[in-house]
């Protein structure tokens, strides 16, 4: 039944992503063009729920379904975030997906984001392998 959940919630998220427009290409495009603000409103909505939502995590210190602490690490900062970022950002601007919506894009019916699906599959994996002998 968990999974049944984690479906429908999954599905649900989607379609705010697809009824939000935070997954058209076009929106994007307009995002990195400078051309409209739906997009930088919607990032800044957020970074203000993540913000607030870490503030509270720490404040109330709850326990996760196992009973442990929930602890949030920080994160050195290196130059790989940097170039990590870059090409994230260029991957973001010529396919008009990051990660989560692509699976929003494949199911409102824009079947060009296989493509983009591919090389985040293939990227994903690229990466993993060469983890050991990349500079972190």
């Amino acid at each position: 039944m968990k999974g049944f959940y984690s479906l429908l919630l999954g599905i649900l998220f989607g379609v705010v992503l697809v009824k939000s427009e935070v997954c058209s290409w076009f929106r994007i495009q307009k995002m990195f063009r400078f051309e409209d603000a739906h997009m930088y409103l919607v990032i800044c909505s957020a970074i203000a729920v993540g913000a607030l939502s870490v503030f509270l995590l720490r404040t109330w210190r709850p326990n996760t379904a196992q009973g442990q602490p929930v602890e949030i690490r920080r994160k050195k900062f290196t130059k790989g975030t940097v170039f990590g970022g870059l090409i994230f950002g260029m991957g973001w601007a010529v396919t008009g997906a990051c990660p989560g919506p692509i699976y929003a894009q494949l199911g409102s019916g824009a079947y060009q984001a296989l493509a983009t699906f591919a090389g985040a599959f293939v990227g994903a994996y690229l990466y993993a392998w060469l983890r050991p002998r990349l500079p972190h």
